[in-house]
């Protein structure tokens, strides 16, 4: 695809700013779109737009050649409110006749008894949020089947790197609490592996679903970090702050009693399974089509702490 085509973006939040960021390093004209301004994006412009509204998210989108959702929504609404966010997405795609290319979490497969996840596992979530993420890729899949879209989907792992901050299980309370020399909060077993997505390799692997004409009509799992134990990824944590990281971590019982008064762990309740079994995410489908990628997990450890420490709010 000529780098002269508009790539537009909808979500300015950690992803959506990383791949937009990412797109115009590429030198391809980019549009990032969201309700409020983000900060500036070198290269990028910005439209101000309510994905659910397909009026205006088709408005912010004209001219697109290709369309990336990257939004999400509040986590304790994420069944009601995600869904018309990318109904308004797909919509701006139809009237574009955009390509579309969309980032998923790993909801939608539910528990796997540890089983490495593939991307022709089936969508089996029970709880409210894996049902709504699997009900939203079935719309994705349908307007596809029936010529209204070109779609390509990248999934991904919970994420960390610089700028998260809020939102992921590695963030503030991973990140920020071993700095300050706390212990790290954590749910599940920290010595179960589990896969974790470095934004910046999340950036890049949907860069290539939208430039790549190999992958629309088909998901993809986004490549990243080797995967290994929380407790091996927290021991680089520990090796780059200069002092060991403890660990406090609740078990199912406590997430669950908890939850009675914490609304997030409350929301965490559902998906707590993603740290009680090994959580593992296969890509090497998208490394055996687009040549190996993804960051060294040591290397994106120490990007991300070197992040936490240079930003003003760093205890």
């Amino acid at each position: 695809m000529g780098k002269d085509r508009l790539h537009v973006v909808f979500g300015t939040g950690q992803v959506g700013s990383a791949l937009a960021a990412h797109l115009a390093g590429l030198g391809i004209a980019v549009r990032a779109v969201s309700r409020h301004q983000p900060p500036a994006l070198a290269g990028v412009d910005w439209r101000a737009a309510d994905a659910a509204d397909p009026e205006a998210a088709a408005d912010a989108a004209k001219g697109a050649s290709v369309i990336y959702q990257c939004l999400n929504a509040p986590y304790n609404q994420w069944p009601e409110r995600f869904p018309p966010l990318q109904r308004g997405v797909l919509a701006a795609a139809e009237r574009a006749g955009a390509l579309l290319v969309s980032l998923e979490n790993l909801y939608g497969y539910g528990p796997t008894g540890g089983r490495p996840m593939t991307e022709d596992l089936p969508l089996a979530a029970t709880g409210v949020k894996g049902q709504a993420r699997a009900a939203m890729t079935a719309e994705l899949l349908a307007a596809a089947a029936a010529g209204r879209v070109r779609v390509a989907i990248g999934r991904a792992s919970d994420f960390f790197g610089p700028g998260v901050a809020a939102g992921s299980t590695l963030g503030e309370r991973v990140f920020g609490n071993a700095l300050a020399g706390r212990r790290a909060d954590f749910i599940g077993n920290p010595g179960l592996p589990h896969t974790y997505s470095y934004v910046p390799d999340i950036a890049a692997g949907l860069a290539i679903l939208g430039t790549d004409d190999r992958a629309a009509g088909q998901t993809w799992h986004l490549p990243g970090p080797a995967t290994g134990t929380t407790r091996a990824l927290l021991d680089l944590v520990a090796s780059q702050v200069g002092h060991p990281v403890g660990v406090r971590s609740l078990p199912k019982l406590a997430v669950r009693g908890l939850g009675l008064v914490n609304p997030m762990l409350r929301e965490l309740a559902e998906t707590y399974y993603q740290f009680g079994e090994p959580f593992v995410l296969d890509t090497s489908k998208y490394q055996a089509t687009f040549g190996a990628a993804g960051t060294p997990l040591a290397d994106a450890i120490a990007a991300t702490v070197a992040w936490y420490r240079a930003r003003p709010s760093t205890p």
